[in-house]
Formats: C-alpha cells, structure tokens, sequence
C-alpha cells in the first residue's frame, strides 16, 4: 500500500480538534482491539494476571462509546466526555489505570479547542500524574 504524501501533509497541518481526537480514541480502540493478546501476554501491568489487553481493550470502548455520536470541534468537551467513558467502564487495574491516564489527559486541556504542543506537553505531564497518584493511593 502506497503512502499518500500530499494527504499526509495536508494532515500534519491539521489543527488536532474534538473530532481529530475522536478520531485518535478510534484508532487506539481498534489497535488494542486487534492486539490485546499481545498486551495480555506481556502479562505485567500493574500485576501478572493476563488479562491487561482485554481490560484495557473494554475501557477504551466504554470511552468510545461515549463519544461515537459526539461531534464537538472542541477538544477540551471531547477530552472529559472519553475520561467519563472510560471512568464508568474501566475494567480492572489496568483499565482503572487507563482511566486515570485518560483524565490526566482531560484535565490538562480541558480550556483547549484544538491542541498545541505545549497543551499536549501539559496533559502527558497531568495523565503521568493523574496515574501514578491513584495507584499510590492503593
């Protein structure tokens, strides 16, 4: 399959928006879907239980189906409707940790419309957080 050059670069200058990120969500669901017994024979995160693909598979679609008939430009309102999502459906550990992750996310562009690269730097650093400070607090 040939890449399509023009396309990505008229895709690169995209701003990322609620619908470019909605977009992402999908592309992620469909990846863990297509790959979760991958994830779960890495056996690891957080505990070796071999079940972290097919929780975080379940988490990712609760999230999904949150946002599947949203159609908001604003990145902010997309970002908190996936945390939602994925808070109501995490699935074990690992989908409680992806929900955390998730929120992190949201919380540092919640006041974005479309997402720059210092608002991305700031929701990495608030989902690292947001992560590491709920599994302490176990």
């Amino acid at each position: 399959m040939a890449i399509d050059t023009a396309r990505v670069e008229v895709l690169r200058k995209k701003p990322i928006d609620g619908l470019v990120f909605k977009r992402l969500v999908d592309a992620g669901v469909t990846w863990l879907r297509t790959n979760k017994d991958i994830v779960n024979a890495l056996n690891v995160f957080p505990v070796p239980d071999g079940d972290t693909g097919t929780n975080m598979t379940l988490t990712l679609q609760a999230a999904w189906n949150e946002i599947k008939d949203l159609g908001t430009h604003n990145l902010g309102e997309m970002a908190a409707a996936v945390s939602k999502g994925a808070l109501m459906g995490a699935r074990g550990n690992s989908g409680v940790i992806t929900s955390q992750i998730l929120r992190g996310f949201s919380r540092g562009v919640h006041e974005k419309s479309v997402l720059d690269k210092e608002a991305l730097v700031k929701a990495f650093g608030e989902a690292r957080d947001t992560a590491y400070k709920g599994s302490s607090a176990r």
